[in-house]
């Protein structure tokens, strides 16, 4: 791991995530750019002192000097965003699969240069859009592409948060400090926090792309250097259109991301605070409510559900499941074998540079004045 070191709340995640299927070992790291805190966060994981670097160039190099037995095989970046592009290139170029934090880069430019990189190296990498990991949702996805609903004309995607609605990066909380520092995530601010986690959720579930944007961008709270609150209306692929908004002010509000489809012959609703369930909703007989671990679900939901029906399956098991199916084609890789096609479910280097280009048309869009903008890759 590089990154996530004491203190960090992602690191953690991902150490829970890569774990749960007993997939993966942590065996070294560079958990910090301070070689004292990463070598004592090297101490509380209980990992062997000769394998906790002082930078994340000293792991890659010596870990690739060691027997292709015992050195590192995958390598999870969960770092801020402007320390995501060169730690990856350099593994992936040493030949290293690579897990890695989302958004992928700090800028789409970095994020096509690496798209080549991933090319080239041969080696697998996963991008950890969490939502995707949900049973329902990879339920919601296949049935979407089914056809049952009918052509797709409309699709809703939403993330409200109310962790932002003070100035709290004046408080010395480390996770506002970073986020809301063009310097360390960007130019956007929610938008590529958050905003970027819902874009990818609607192209997934939907199945199409989109083609144009109009964005409302907002900073509302006095200070604040980057974006916290913005909506979107959007020209997708297929005639269809959309709407996505993404707010860290909106008080009171969690993580309840939301994502409402709706074709010719009835829609669907699936919702984080409830997310053993998938609402069916259709045009001319009562709704349905399908829920995770039945089994009438696709084998994509099934493949990525772990306990029996009505035990609740939340955001650390979705996030397990991109660890699991992304080691899984690793495994594949190994034995010169092709992986399954639920292994392969997982999000990857196309889905990053996408959302790069999301937060940048959207950006672009809210300076503009023109109501649509071309969505630009």
């Amino acid at each position: 791991m590089i990154g996530g070191g004491s203190g960090a709340f992602i690191g953690a995640v991902h150490r829970i995530a890569a774990r749960i299927d007993d997939k993966y070992e942590l065996v070294c790291g560079a958990f910090s750019s301070d070689a004292e805190k990463s070598k004592a966060s090297g101490v509380v994981l209980g990992l062997d002192a000769s394998r906790v670097y002082a930078s994340y160039q000293e792991l890659i190099e010596k870990e690739k000097q060691l027997p292709e037995s015992e050195r590192v095989q995958v390598i999870s970046i969960v770092t801020p965003n402007h320390v995501h592009f060169a730690p990856t290139k350099l593994a992936l170029e040493n030949g290293f699969h690579v897990v890695l934090d989302k958004p992928m880069t700090f800028s789409l430019a970095e994020a096509k240069e690496l798209q080549k990189v991933v090319e080239s190296s041969g080696k697998l990498f996963c991008l950890t859009h969490t939502y995707t990991g949900y049973p329902m949702v990879k339920e919601a996805r296949q049935f979407v592409a089914s056809g049952k609903l009918g052509k797709v004309r409309k699709v809703y995607v939403e993330y409200p948060q109310g962790w932002l609605s003070e100035f709290t990066e004046a408080t010395g909380n480390k996770q506002a400090s970073w986020r809301t520092d063009p310097k360390q995530s960007g130019i956007a601010g929610a938008m590529g926090d958050i905003g970027t986690h819902v874009f990818n959720l609607l192209e997934y579930v939907s199945g199409l792309q989109v083609t144009k944007i109009c964005a409302d961008i907002n900073i509302v709270v006095d200070g604040r250097k980057l974006d916290d609150d913005g909506a979107v209306l959007l020209k997708l692929s297929g005639n269809a259109s959309g709407v996505l908004t993404a707010t860290q002010i909106a008080a009171g509000e969690e993580n309840n991301v939301k994502i409402r489809v709706y074709g010719e012959k009835g829609g669907l609703e699936w919702q984080q605070s409830d997310a053993n369930t998938l609402q069916i909703k259709w045009l001319d007989k009562p709704a349905e409510i399908w829920r995770t671990g039945a089994g009438y679900l696709s084998s994509y939901a099934q493949h990525n559900t772990r306990t029996p029906p009505g035990h609740p399956e939340g955001y650390l098991e979705a996030f397990a499941n991109l660890y699991r199916n992304f080691a899984e084609c690793v495994e594949a890789d190994l034995e010169g074998k092709q992986p399954k096609p639920e292994s392969l479910d997982y999000p990857g280097i196309e889905e990053g540079v996408r959302g790069m280009a999301f937060i940048e048309n959207v950006i672009a869009s809210g300076k503009s004045e023109q109501k649509w903008l071309d969505f630009t890759v």
